[in-house]
């Protein structure tokens, strides 16, 4: 008997009828499923009709270990070799955590225990198995930096990247958090006559201002404790080439003097004394509104003009519609060939939930989606279930119940309120501190100290001790 014949959408394997008649009885609309003649479809059946390189047809294997699990690993394997399009499920009267790893490790989507509650499984293979035509991932040909898009404003961005590209002009790069600042600044080196020599991007509100100056301008041997030898600094290390300094914004008045001069002179002037020559081309990026910030006495009129001979502004996600499925695509093959992976399609449902949403964090936002619904997909198509629930953006999730429109109950103290708000205001940001500043009204000094004091990690900063006092934390 070959089990694996093409004949239906869900197979049960089991050595009990009861299993074999589960999907019968319950079975979607649209769905069928296959029992054998004689109500019993044997492990040993199921492992000489999927030999390696055997492909079953079905979305969903349903298989029942009622022996030993360590002699049934194998078969496992076998069979989630053979259902590259499908889902594998196992049963097993003791599903503890050990074997639950075991399993996954196999192959296995889900094991669960025997005999299974019929909701429960149904609950679980309805994603993969009630969901309309899936939409093929095609083959591109291009790694982490290429570009991917054709609406207007990114073509018309790109097209400004081409006309200046070959010239020493610096370049001034606009547009959100997420959107894509530092490939466009690698794709101006590479396309320039400089693509040999070193792009060097710096971060410059990543680090504290007396940090960031000796990382940008270098010191000599003995400037402050710990400078054991001279450093020419992110300036001397991009020498011939491209220094990319990321959220310029952020840079403190006194070092945006610094920087001034040496645009201006092309010397760099080391902590504790002592100048180089540098032959350096700058491309700089931000996603303030830095003709704001001049007004507001933030950031030097005279070191915008210097930055901003081209500025190449651009659009977030939200109004790049037509560019959302190839980039989705673009990160999905990515991150399959990046994690050994075979994804051949999205299913229309996840396409349908990718286009439902704001992408308040750009491409950066999708980009991580995509690597994980790449390591969480079965069956070699991404379905909405492994998108995650991100229908609501968390940048805009209401309050809690119970809390009221504060966000928090009435009984906290002023310093429990401060904190929670900062914390909040961090998840707004994703854990941008100059952003945070801004919002609270604060030098960004004083909003670092307090992350540090309160021993906040920003990357996660809704992750707190776990304390009565705090309740339900929700971002905003």
């Amino acid at each position: 008997m070959d089990v694996l014949r093409p004949h239906a959408q869900v197979v049960e394997v089991a050595s009990r009828s009861e299993l074999l008649s589960l999907l019968a009885a319950r079975t979607p609309q649209g769905l069928g499923s296959r029992v054998p003649e004689d109500g019993v479809s044997r492990k040993n059946e199921l492992a000489v009709a999927a030999p390696a390189g055997r492909k079953a047809p079905w979305r969903a294997v349903v298989l029942a270990i009622e022996g030993g699990f360590g002699d049934d690993l194998p078969l496992l394997a076998r069979m989630a070799e053979a259902l590259p399009e499908g889902v594998l499920v196992a049963t097993h009267p003791s599903p503890d955590l050990d074997r639950i790893m075991e399993a996954e490790a196999k192959g296995v989507a889900f094991l669960m225990d025997h005999p299974p509650d019929p909701q429960r499984l149904l609950d679980f293979l309805r994603p993969y198995l009630a969901e309309g035509g899936d939409h093929p991932i095609p083959r591109t040909v291009g790694g982490d930096d290429l570009v991917v898009g054709s609406t207007p404003a990114l073509t018309a961005a790109y097209r400004t990247v081409v006309r200046v590209a070959r010239s020493s002009t610096a370049v001034l790069v606009s547009g959100e958090s997420g959107t894509g600042k530092e490939a466009v600044a690698r794709t101006l080196h590479r396309m320039s006559n400089r693509r040999d020599r070193p792009f060097v991007p710096v971060n410059c509100a990543a680090l504290p201002e007396g940090l960031l100056e000796a990382e940008l301008f270098g010191y000599e041997r003995g400037a402050f404790t710990g400078a054991v030898g001279r450093s020419d600094g992110r300036f001397g290390r991009a020498h011939g080439g491209t220094l990319f300094l990321d959220e310029i914004g952020e840079m403190s008045l006194g070092l945006q003097a610094k920087l001034l001069r040496a645009l201006e002179t092309g010397e760099i002037d080391r902590l504790g004394g002592g100048s180089t020559h540098v032959d350096v081309r700058i491309v700089a990026a931000t996603n303030r509104h830095l003709e704001g910030r001049i007004s507001q006495g933030l950031f030097r009129e005279d070191l915008y003009y210097r930055l901003s001979v081209v500025t190449i502004p651009l659009p977030p996600l939200r109004e790049r519609g037509g560019d959302l499925l190839p980039l989705a695509e673009h990160f999905a093959e990515l991150f399959a060939g990046r994690h050994g992976r075979k994804i051949r399609a999205f299913s229309a449902e996840a396409v349908a939930h990718l286009q439902k949403r704001a992408w308040p964090g750009n491409i950066r936002e999708l980009r991580n989606i995509m690597d994980r619904a790449v390591l969480l997909a079965r069956g070699g198509v991404i379905r909405t279930v492994d998108l995650g629930a991100f229908d609501e953006s968390p940048h805009t999730a209401p309050a809690t119940s119970g809390e009221g429109r504060l966000g928090y109950p009435p009984t906290l103290s002023l310093a429990e309120v401060e904190e929670r708000h900062l914390r909040r205001v961090l998840a707004h940001t994703a854990g941008h501190l100059g952003e945070a500043a801004e919002i609270l009204g604060l030098h960004r000094n004083t909003v670092s100290s307090r992350v540090r004091s309160l021993g906040i990690d920003p990357a996660n900063p809704l992750d707190r001790p776990g304390s009565s006092a705090w309740g339900t934390l929700p971002a905003t």
